[in-house]
């Protein structure tokens, strides 16, 4: 009489069953060997990849087996170990076993066959069901504690998948091998734009091409400020993960930690000021139009907020003190100065001389290029760019690795994106043409009269910094650095 069996063969992951992997074929020679051991014949095979032990139940592949073990003519179901056809978690998953006392279909392993229907085999097939789940939850304990030691180190424990936006690291070296991409400015950039005073993200967004969503988290992670803080983990109960569809792989929800498992570790050098960071969360609490769901219910009364710089190189914020003032905030004894006085005189200025054709003439004159060692920068990135043709002249030349060559190029790379980043800053300006600066300025003739956020949208445009103490204006920077004028005695105080 021929015993037709079925082949049970399963994986918990997609990787474990690629071609690197001899899982899947080692699980069939094995199950092959089983049946000639046993004298059955396979009829069917059921694969099952990216299906874990804890949700075979809800596997399409499972139901048809379930389907086929209620055929009289099938005698058993063949596997590798009892783990490939069950790891319960709950108690719920041994209705699995009941099938096989309800079908008569044995279970056979290399080590023998389960009749769950006899008293030692219930008593076994029970045994081993429960080791199987015991196994996982010591496996999942062992890979957690092994994870967690890793991040208390300041390590990358995840895949790189998990890594945030502008933010990549290099296992090997372990802390020290974090290190910002230039996608990164982005984000400096987005905190630029909410110390100036915009509360919108989705014009922050799109100022810096990031979806408004995502933005919303990136501002608060502290990663930017140089920190690796991680207040969440994954809950490892029964109740904490939740499979896909078809019962594949899925993940397990996050939850807080306790205040003693908060792991916080320095692991690179800021992007933001730990200042500028801690300030943009404090706004982030405090002003609901900040939220990227919510329409902006705050009234805005500061036009200037984000653009200002005190003589002493401190930032000039904002304080309600029975009225509105700007404030510098290194305290270096520069008067508070009220808003309702010093915005309409910015705005003054700002109609007055940057509409000047005279004005914008004397600066044109007086512009002189900077001093710098921008050659000296030029020669530097000349070096690297050879440097790393050499070290691709080694790798098709058979002396390094392929992964050799990565790591050689990436460091190479990240070396010349500073160099660039310098002579980006000390590159001369061109010559500052009149007939453009008046072209480009001359929407500042009616400044004073426009309202706050055209006011601001036009400041955005030229981002200036502007330098004031006591009712004065010392001086105006625009762009990323660039002068555009100096002290000023033709400017009066407020």
């Amino acid at each position: 009489m021929i015993k037709r069996a079925i082949e049970l063969v399963r994986v918990s992951t997609l990787g474990q069953a690629s071609e690197e992997h001899a899982s899947i074929e080692s699980q069939k020679t094995l199950n092959h060997r089983t049946a000639q051991q046993y004298g059955l014949t396979i009829v069917k095979s059921i694969e099952m990849a990216g299906v874990s032990g804890t949700a075979v139940l809800l596997a399409p592949e499972m139901q048809e087996m379930l389907r086929l073990m209620a055929d009289p003519q099938i005698h058993g179901i063949v596997a590798r170990e009892f783990s490939r056809l069950m790891r319960p978690e709950n108690y719920a998953d041994y209705a699995l076993l009941q099938v096989f006392v309800d079908t008569n279909t044995l279970l056979y392993l290399p080590s023998g066959p389960i009749d769950f229907g006899s008293t030692d085999g219930r008593l076994m097939g029970t045994l081993k069901a429960a080791m199987g789940g015991v196994e996982r939850m010591e496996m999942l304990r062992k890979a957690w504690s092994a994870r967690e030691e890793k991040r208390r180190r300041g390590e990358l424990a995840q895949s790189r998948i998990c890594l945030p936006f502008g933010v990549d690291h290099d296992p090997s070296k372990g802390k020290d091998g974090w290190w910002y991409t230039p996608d990164a400015e982005r984000i400096r950039e987005a905190f630029r734009l909410v110390l100036s005073g915009d509360t919108s993200y989705f014009s922050i967004g799109k100022q810096v091409n990031i979806e408004p969503h995502s933005l919303a988290y990136m501002l608060k992670n502290p990663i930017y400020s140089g920190w690796r803080v991680i207040d969440k983990k994954r809950d490892l109960s029964a109740a904490g993960k939740y499979p896909t569809k078809d019962g594949r792989q899925g993940d397990r929800r996050k939850i807080k930690r306790n205040p003693d498992e908060v792991i916080r570790v320095k692991v690179m050098e800021p992007l933001v000021s730990q200042e500028d960071f801690n300030l943009v969360q404090k706004i982030l609490r405090m002003k609901k139009s900040f939220h990227w769901r919510s329409s902006p219910n705050y009234e805005q009364r500061y036009t200037y907020n984000g653009y200002l710089d005190c003589v002493c190189q401190g930032r000039v914020y904002t304080k309600y003190r029975r009225d509105d003032y700007y404030v510098c905030k290194n305290r270096c004894g520069a008067k508070y100065m009220r808003r309702d006085k010093l915005d309409p005189y910015l705005d003054r200025v700002f109609a007055k001389h940057l509409s000047n054709e005279t004005f914008l003439r004397r600066i044109a004159r007086a512009k002189k290029q900077p001093q710098s060692s921008i050659e000296q920068i030029r020669r530097q990135i000349d070096a690297l760019m050879a440097k790393r043709e050499r070290v691709l002249d080694t790798y098709y030349e058979g002396v390094i690795t392929r992964a050799e060559r990565d790591q050689k190029v990436t460091a190479i790379e990240r070396e010349q994106q500073v160099f660039s980043d310098l002579l980006l800053r000390e590159e001369p300006a061109r010559q500052i043409d009149v007939d453009t600066l008046v072209r480009q300025f001359k929407v500042f003739r009616q400044f004073d009269l426009l309202n706050r956020d055209q006011k601001r949208r036009l400041l955005n445009a030229i981002t200036p910094r502007i330098i004031v103490a006591n009712y004065r204006m010392e001086g105006l920077f625009c762009g990323i650095g660039e002068s555009l004028m100096g002290t000023d005695s033709s400017l009066p105080p407020a």
